[in-house]
C-alpha cells in the first residue's frame, strides 16, 4: 500500500513518512529540483535493487546518488579533486551531478558503477529536508525505465504503483531540464550529459572541461 503526501503547504508529516520509510528499506518519490526521483537508502543493497526492479532497469545502469550537504563529499569519495570541489562550491545545490570515484570503504551496492560513484546535492528544499535525516540517498527518475520521466507526483504513481511505500507530492515540476553530468574520472573531465547548468559556465572554473563523452 502506497500513501501520498501533499508537501506543498505542510511538508512535516511528509517528510517524516518519507524518512520512516527510507530507513526501514522502502521507497520513497519525491520532488527534485529537476524531475521527480525515486529515492532508496543507498546504503541498503536490497533497497537498492527494489529501485532498480521498481523501474525495471538493469545493473548496468547504476543509481546515482544525492546529498544534503556539501561536506558529505568527503565522506564518499577518498579524495575530492579540486576541480570536483570548486564545482560543487559554485554549483551544489542545483543542477549539476559529479562522477567521481568512490572510498573504498563504503559498504554499498548502487549497481555496476566501477568504482565510481555520481553524486549531486538538490535544490528542492523538501528533498534537503529529507536528505538532512537520511544521509545519502540512492535517486533515480521516478518512472519505468524507457517511459518518460514523472513530472509530478500522480505519473510518478501511475507508472511506479505499489512498489513505492510514500509519494511526496509537491506539485507539478516547473523545470524537466535533468542535471549536467560532469565526468571527473578521467585525466581530461568531460562532459557525460548536457543539462541544466552549460559547458561556458562550467569552463570558466575548469577551462580543459570537454564537451561529449
Amino acid at each position: 500500500m502506497s500513501t501520498t503526501y501533499d508537501v506543498r503547504t505542510d511538508p512535516s508529516r511528509g517528510v517524516e513518512a518519507a524518512v520512516a520509510s527510507l530507513r526501514g528499506g522502502e521507497l520513497c518519490v519525491l520532488p527534485t529540483d529537476t524531475v521527480y526521483g525515486i529515492a532508496a537508502d543507498a546504503f541498503s543493497p536490497a533497497a537498492v535493487g527494489r529501485l532498480l526492479e521498481a523501474k525495471g532497469r538493469g545493473r548496468d545502469m547504476p543509481t546515482p546518488v544525492l546529498v544534503g550537504s556539501l561536506l558529505t563529499l568527503d565522506g564518499l569519495v577518498d579524495h575530492v579533486p579540486d576541480a570536483a570541489r570548486r564545482l560543487a562550491e559554485a554549483f551544489w545545490p542545483g543542477g549539476l551531478t559529479l562522477v567521481l570515484p568512490h572510498a573504498t570503504t563504503l559498504q554499498w551496492d548502487l549497481g555496476d558503477t566501477h568504482g565510481t560513484v555520481a553524486l549531486r546535492m538538490p535544490q528542492d528544499p523538501v528533498a534537503l529536508a529529507v536528505l538532512t535525516q537520511t544521509g545519502p540517498l540512492a535517486v533515480s527518475s521516478a518512472n519505468r525505465s524507457g517511459m518518460p520521466p514523472a513530472g509530478d507526483a500522480a505519473e510518478a504513481a501511475r507508472q511506479l504503483g505499489t512498489a513505492v511505500a510514500v509519494y511526496l507530492d509537491g506539485g507539478p515540476t516547473t523545470d524537466t531540464v535533468p542535471s549536467t553530468i560532469v565526468d571527473l574520472t578521467t585525466e581530461v573531465p568531460r562532459v557525460l550529459r548536457a543539462g541544466a547548468v552549460a559547458l561556458e559556465q562550467l569552463q570558466v572554473l575548469l577551462p580543459d572541461l570537454q564537451a561529449g563523452a
